[in-house]
């Protein structure tokens, strides 16, 4: 068992970009854990969620409509919640009760514990450089990672990657391509690898790189009828049912290494109720956006066509 306080300690040496590690995982190293694509599944998968409202509810609802019989999920949620949040007990999440009153909350440790699930899918709060230098994220990623894989060896581990704030739109877009370098792979996925003595991967759900590839495809004129992201964002940060649906299409590519062109682009919302729908057209553009970006970062663990 990895002694996560000290080498998390370890890990994090200075202030801003100094994320280092005691022995760092070279080039070759991640070459080869990333190497070799996983196998798609060939039954639907037991997902856990662990994140906060950049994961809500609809997402995994609109997941599990996406993959289909088999399939299915629990949660837990919070308001702005950490992954230290979500493991300590003394440490209060915010809107607790109000983000998981819903039948498919399952308390995280408990379940995690069971063994129940094919997949754990975690997130982190933002600003991902604030949390991996005052939050422990690197301890407590690698702390849900091995509970996970002790309960059951087989556990596919995934780090969801998010976004910031649109406040300023050009610096918005320019963090989106910079912060998986700088921050996302070297300063947590690589991390929590280099201290499993095992090596298992970490994959990634890159909603932030499919932003961001999506941003760039805007710039050269609409994507089906579509021409600006605010379609896709309730405020600065928070996503309307069509940044819902094009995120859920993002997590299905990556967990059942399928190309997500022509699923269905009519969903429902975790409450049963219609999700607002993109027309065909549009639909089919973004599916084909997100599986090129899937296909395009071997850290996903998706295999080209």
């Amino acid at each position: 068992m990895v002694n996560w306080t000290g080498f998390a300690s370890a890990m994090l040496m200075g202030l801003g970009l100094s994320f280092c590690t005691e022995q760092p995982l070279d080039e070759a190293e991640i070459a080869q854990i990333y190497g070799t694509p996983l196998p798609p599944p060939d039954r639907g998968l037991a997902v856990y969620h662990l994140g906060h409202s950049l994961v809500g509810r609809d997402i995994p609802a609109m997941l599990a409509q996406l993959a289909g019989d088999g399939h299915s999920y629990h949660s837990q949620l919070g308001s702005f919640a950490e992954l230290r949040g979500h493991w300590e007990p003394d440490i209060e999440v915010r809107d607790f009760d109000r983000a998981n009153d819903h039948p498919l909350h399952r308390p995280a440790r408990e379940a995690v514990a069971s063994g129940d699930y094919d997949a754990l899918i975690l997130t982190e709060r933002i600003d991902i450089e604030v949390s991996l230098r005052e939050r422990d994220t690197v301890r407590y990623f690698g702390l849900w990672a091995e509970a996970a894989r002790a309960a059951r060896p087989g556990t596919r581990v995934y780090l969801y990657e998010i976004w910031h704030s649109r406040d300023n739109e050009a610096r918005w877009l320019k963090r989106l391509e910079q912060d998986p370098a700088r921050y996302w792979e070297p300063g947590l996925m690589d991390a929590v690898m280099a201290a499993d003595p095992e090596r298992r991967p970490v994959y990634v759900i890159p909603g932030g790189q499919v932003f961001a590839a999506l941003a760039r495809r805007l710039e050269q004129g609409p994507v089906g009828r579509l021409s600006t992201l605010d379609p896709f964002f309730r405020d600065r940060i928070h996503l309307t049912d069509h940044g819902h649906y094009l995120i859920a299409l993002t997590h299905y590519a990556v967990l059942y290494g399928h190309t997500p062109v022509g699923l269905p682009h009519r969903l429902q919302r975790a409450d049963g109720s219609p999700a607002e729908a993109l027309d065909e057209d549009t639909a089919a553009a973004l599916q084909a956006l997100v599986w090129e970006v899937v296909i395009g970062n071997p850290r996903t663990g998706v295999a080209g066509p």
